[in-house]
């Protein structure tokens, strides 16, 4: 089944929060000695399993990975290719996006309409204004999707399109 047939599920309560917990704990490992910017991911499989992901620096800064795809190779690495959620977290009390070479690796194995939960360091900091994004839960969770994060946005499924001769 391809990531673009997948419909994304509304997720529990209890399933949000604890895909958000693996991000926070996966942070914990991050190697990041040269930034000093821990980031961590966590995928929610649809069996309800968590895999996650720090990002893993290198004195190379090429070889640097990203917490998101860290967690999406290990995933894949192990057979699970279809998930329902992402979680991402650093040590800023900000929400902190996936990089552009991230959101293009989720679009390979992620629906657009997937939850991608973004929340601050200090999570389950209550935050929320009148003033602040729609988008921005009261537990200072920043709620949006693939699709959101990544608009007009190049997959798979292109691959397949017939192409003038």
């Amino acid at each position: 089944m391809s990531p673009q047939n997948v419909v994304a599920l509304e997720l529990s309560l209890e399933d949000r929060e604890r895909v958000i917990q693996g991000a926070l704990q996966a942070k914990e490992s991050a190697y990041s000695p040269y930034s000093k910017f821990r980031v961590g991911a966590a995928l929610l499989t649809p069996s309800g399993e968590i895999i996650q992901g720090c990002n893993v620096e290198n004195a190379s800064y090429g070889g640097t990975i990203c917490a998101e795809r860290t967690a999406l190779v290990k995933a894949i690495s192990e057979g699970k290719k279809t998930f329902v959620a992402l979680a991402v977290t650093s040590d800023v009390a900000a929400h902190i996006s996936p990089c552009g070479i991230c959101r293009q690796f989720i679009r390979e194995f992620c629906a657009l309409s997937m939850p991608i939960y973004l929340a601050p360091s200090d999570h389950p900091a209550s935050r929320k204004s009148e003033e602040e994004d729609k988008n921005v839960k009261a537990d200072g969770v920043l709620e949006t999707t693939l699709g959101e994060l990544l608009p007009y946005s190049f997959g798979p499924e292109q691959l397949e399109l017939p192409r003038k001769s």
